[in-house]
């Protein structure tokens, strides 16, 4: 088991917001402390034959926790992508070291097709963020 990292409430809120930052989204600190930084894309889709922009559809959700005293944490990822996009995250995650642990549908009868996806690492936040925002750049 790793050591728990010593940081001040301070200094974990500059390393988040730092990390939100990088991702380009609005960071919050929230009890335990953990990370959680939101971010809304612009996927144009409809369901059921009408148009949504449901932050269920647009938002892209990153977080980490659980740092360490090696400056380390469970940094976690989720996105939706058109599934004509799957595969392309699929390989740039895998090829900077994040594993891929979900894919799944949300919705019936979307158009275009969404899948979303989920994303994990124990890695520095700051590190991740960067891998992050280089995996999912092709999307706009």
């Amino acid at each position: 088991m790793t050591a728990k990292a010593r940081v001040s409430r301070r200094q974990f809120e500059r390393l988040c917001q730092q990390f939100g930052q990088i991702l380009g989204g609005e960071s919050e600190v929230e009890d335990g402390p953990v990370c959680f930084v939101t971010r809304m894309t612009n996927l144009s889709e409809t369901i059921l034959g009408r148009r949504t922009r449901s932050p269920l559809v647009q938002m892209q959700m990153f977080s980490f926790e659980s740092l360490d005293s090696s400056g380390r944490a469970l940094c976690l990822g989720e996105t939706a992508v058109h599934q004509n996009q799957v595969n392309r995250l699929i390989s740039n995650l895998r090829k900077r070291g994040i594993k891929v642990t979900a894919i799944h549908n949300h919705w019936f009868k979307e158009n275009p097709r969404l899948m979303y996806m989920h994303w994990e690492s124990i890695d520095n936040p700051i590190n991740f963020a960067r891998k992050t925002k280089e995996s999912i750049r092709f999307l706009g």
